[in-house]
This record gives C-alpha cells, structure tokens and sequence, in this order.
C-alpha cells in the first residue's frame, strides 16, 4: 500500500494551546496573542520583500526600505512593549513545571532571549540595517546587470558598517562574525564553522581529484533553449513531484532565487528564467521547493508563535535553523533531485512538457546534471565543489568584519580566492563577487549555512532511508511521498522547537558530523559515475 500523501493532511483545527487547561496558562496565552501580531506585521513586511524581489520597479526602492525600516521598528518595539513584557513574566512562571523539551516552554525562552538581545540594539540600528539592506539589493541589480562592483561598492560598505556596529551592540567576545552567524544558526561559531569547513576540505578534495580524473559525459544539450514559459512549466511538474502544495504557493521570477514563508498557509517560491541552461533553472526551482515544503508542514498550533516567528532576525518563518532550512533545500536538489530513480522516473514527463531534448535519454540527462568540474558561479556548481565557494565566501566575510579586507579590495580578494579554492580565473564581476545577492540583501553570516545544510541533509537522507518506513522503495520507484512523511514528522513540523543539533540526535542519533555527508559524496563521486 502506498504511503499516504503529506500534502492531504488537513490544515485546519489547530490544538488547543498550552497542553492543560487555557486557565491554567492564561500568561502564555497572551504571549502568545502578542507574538502573533508580531507576526503578523513580519508576514506584511515579508510580502514587501517578496514584491521587492519580483517585480518592484527600479523607481520604487527607496520608499520600499522606509516602508519596511517602519515594519521592523513596529515589530521591535511591539516585542519589547509593556504588554509582551508582562505576559512572557506570567508566562515563565506557568511553563516553569514542563519538561525542558516542551514546546511551549521552549517558545517561551525564545521571547527571553529575543528581548534580551533587542535591548542591546538601539532603534535606529535596526532602521540604518533595514534601510541599506533593501537600498543594497536593488542597487546590486543593476550592478550585477552591467557586471559594475564600483557602482554596488558604496551600498555594500554601508551595510558592512552597520552589520559591524550591529555585532557591536550585540555584544562578542570571540569574533564579531561570531553574533552573525549565530543569528542564522543559533550557538554556531566562527571557530566551529572553520574547523568544519577545515575537515571538509581535506575529506572532499582526494574525491574530486579522482572524479576529475575521469572522462566528462555530454552536456550540451543542457544549452538546449527552451522558453521561459516551459521551463517555468516544467519546474511546477517537478516541484508539484517533490510535494509543493500550490493551494498554498506559488512560483515566480526572480533574480536570485528565494523562497518566503507568510505563514504556513501561504509559502512562495522563486526561481531564476532565462539565463544560462534551462537545467538550472530547474534545479534552483527544486531547491527552494525544499525550504517551501519545511515552511508548509509546521505544525499548525505553532502558527503565529514563537515557534514559527524569527524573534530575534525579524522575520516571519524560519525552521530550527537556516542550516536546518538549507537541509531541506539541499536534499531535495541532491539527494534526490540528481539521483538516477528520480529522472527514471520523471524524465519523459519532464521531456513532454519542455517540448525537446529529442534523442536525450534519462541516463544521459542524469549523468550531464552530476557533472564535475569547476566553475564560477556558486548556485550552479556540482556537489563536489559547491562547498569550495562557501569556504571563499566566509573567509572574506570574516576579512570585511575586521578590516583585513577593505570593500575596494573584494574583486581582487574574490578572484584570488576562486584560483586557489578551485583554480579558476574570474573574467568579471558578474560571474565574481556579485554573484549572490546576500551581501547586498545584508545577511553577512548565512553563507556558512549552505554547508551546514550540506552536512545535515546527508545526515538526515541517511537516516531517512535506514530508519523510515518505504523511504528506501519509495525512491527507487521516483516516490517521494515517504521521505516526506519521515521529514515532516522528524523535521518540518517541529518548527523552531528544537536546536540544530537536538532536531538531529531525535532524527538520526546523532550531532552534526561530517561522517555521512563524506560517505556520500564518496560514494557518488569516489568511483564513476
């Protein structure tokens, strides 16, 4: 009997919270009454970023960052009222006898920590940040446009000053990226991230020697053109495949791809058309299909909670981590997006609504998409070098930080760099260092995330197919409705109840460990294909 579909789970008739008597947790109730209109002004910004990204004329942006510098100031400072103040009060009095592990005294601590933190912000730091990051973005589309850093180099020194003041006022001891990275990923340091990256790189470049040693199969039909509506055409199939729910989604065009969450009820995804291959294109759709299907299958009590609220960043959304976030995102690309039984599966499916690749067959297609062989642009590279541009990528976050790198610099610092990681030479900006849109979007900190991502989602997959029930048969058949099942009762419905590393000790055992994630690249690439 086929495991039953995720996407047919009702998403209605939310629990009844706190699990005892409303009576009993009438604090918590309010506090939760409070984070939900917290909530509920990020979700209303987030729909800004969104329209921001998609489809905001270029004449719109500076009225746009004061727009959403006032959501945020509202937001923080609803955080910080009297009335949040008073209920998180009542509140750590009524969660005080749960378990440690309780959902709701968890949600609790998170208020805690979140007010701790905006108390050492000034307002008018978090309105400079919000106001360089949004002027930043929309200025970096031009410069990437006309591949011109000179021109995106004022806004980016901007928003490096304010993310130095704002770790500043956070408060650091070891590094200031160290407050960065842990505003995406909670506990994590810059030390820990070197010493991963570290160990990663000794373990993954033997394994790419060795595959670039081999033969490369055909690609070009990767080139094949096909036009933007098909190919958005055939990201909704592969997406709908992978479980995306467009009763709650949809899919747009952007310029660096993206996925936002206004609450489970309405999670948007994003992808890249008309540039370079078409397979490309389909790939980042099938990525951020990862973070929508995380965002989609919360539990529904946690709704306009603590528990699915980014206290401390300002956002609305967000798993127990970015990391945790980038896992889903990076598996379903992955491990099973460039596996040989998915395209046995969808691949005339796919064929038929593309309208081409006429004598391509699914084997050739799926050896063409798990080529390997070094590039410039980062969201296109293979498994084996992907994690070579997030080294590149934190160590000059760490330079800006500090001052060993001056904004001027970054051109020359970044093709630097890509000649030592992966030995190639940056002919421009665009395909260099204005590539990504996260320096200009101002989320110094999250790249190190990716690799994080990398390392749980192999993690996590390996548990999947040893621990879940039809995990393993489903996939050889192209089914991918238990591995959903496994990760949304393992993962996604969790929201931001438990740490990275607590979400992976309940799923696989174990902490974070690079172990799995080289056993399958080992395993993949190691010997030929």
């Amino acid at each position: 009997m086929p495991a039953p579909d995720p996407r047919n789970t009702p998403r209605t008739g939310r629990r009844r919270i706190p699990p005892a008597t409303e009576s009993a947790f009438m604090s918590l109730s309010r506090l939760n009454a409070a984070i939900g209109k917290i909530n509920d002004v990020l979700c209303a910004a987030s729909v800004l970023v969104w329209d921001s990204r998609t489809m905001l004329p270029k004449g719109g942006s500076a009225a746009r960052a004061e727009q959403l510098a006032t959501l945020s100031l509202l937001a923080r400072d609803l955080l910080l009222s009297d009335e949040t103040r008073k209920a998180l009060d009542g509140a750590r009095r009524e969660v005080e006898t749960l378990p440690q592990d309780d959902a709701w005294r968890r949600a609790v601590h998170k208020v805690d920590e979140a007010i701790a933190l905006h108390r050492r912000i000034p307002a008018t730091l978090i309105e400079r940040k919000t106001k360089a990051r949004v002027l930043g973005a929309q200025i970096w589309v031009e410069a990437r446009a006309n591949s011109d850093f000179a021109s995106f180099a004022p806004a980016l020194a901007d928003i490096v000053a304010v993310t130095r003041d704002y770790a500043d006022a956070a408060g650091w001891f070891g590094h200031p990226y160290d407050v960065l990275i842990g505003l995406y990923e909670p506990g994590a340091t810059f030390a820990e991230v070197r010493t991963l990256l570290d160990e990663l790189k000794r373990g993954i470049t033997p394994i790419l020697e060795a595959a670039l040693g081999r033969p490369r199969p055909a690609r070009d039909f990767l080139d094949e053109p096909f036009s933007e509506e098909k190919v958005k055409a055939a990201a909704r199939l592969l997406t709908e495949v992978l479980g995306y729910d467009y009763e709650h989604g949809r899919l747009d065009k952007t310029v660096h791809p993206f996925a936002i969450s206004f609450t489970r009820e309405d999670v948007r995804i994003t992808m890249r058309l008309g540039e370079r291959s078409f397979a490309n294109s389909l790939f980042g759709a099938m990525h951020e299909t990862g973070h929508g299907l995380y965002e989609q299958n919360v539990d529904p009590a946690f709704t306009r909670t603590p528990l699915t609220t980014d206290l401390v960043g300002l956002h609305a959304g967000g798993g127990a981590s970015l990391g945790a976030h980038e896992s889903q995102s990076r598996l379903q690309e992955n491990h099973v997006g460039r596996s040989r039984d998915f395209w046995h599966a969808h691949f005339g499916r796919m064929k038929e609504v593309l309208g081409g690749l006429d004598g391509v067959e699914a084997e050739a297609f799926r050896l063409a998409v798990n080529d390997v062989s070094p590039g410039l642009i980062r969201t296109e590279a293979d498994e084996l070098t992907y994690d070579f541009h997030i080294m590149l990528r934190v160590e000059l976050e760490a330079a800006l930080l500090t001052g060993d790198i001056k904004v001027a610099e970054i051109p020359g610092a970044w093709g630097e760099a890509m000649k030592r990681h992966l030995g190639v030479a940056v002919p421009n900006d665009r395909e260099g260092c204005l590539q990504d849109v996260h320096w200009a979007s101002g989320s110094i900190g999250s790249f190190c995330t990716y690799t994080l991502g990398n390392v749980m989602a192999a993690q996590l997959f390996e548990a999947a197919n040893r621990r879940g029930e039809g995990v393993a048969q489903g996939l050889t058949k192209g089914d991918t409705a238990p591995l959903r099942l496994w990760l949304k009762e393992n993962v996604w419905r969790h929201g931001k109840r438990f740490t990275r590393d607590e979400l992976l000790t309940r799923a696989t055992g174990r902490a974070l460990e690079a172990g799995p994630y080289l056993r399958y690249l080992e395993g993949k690439y190691g010997k030929a294909a």
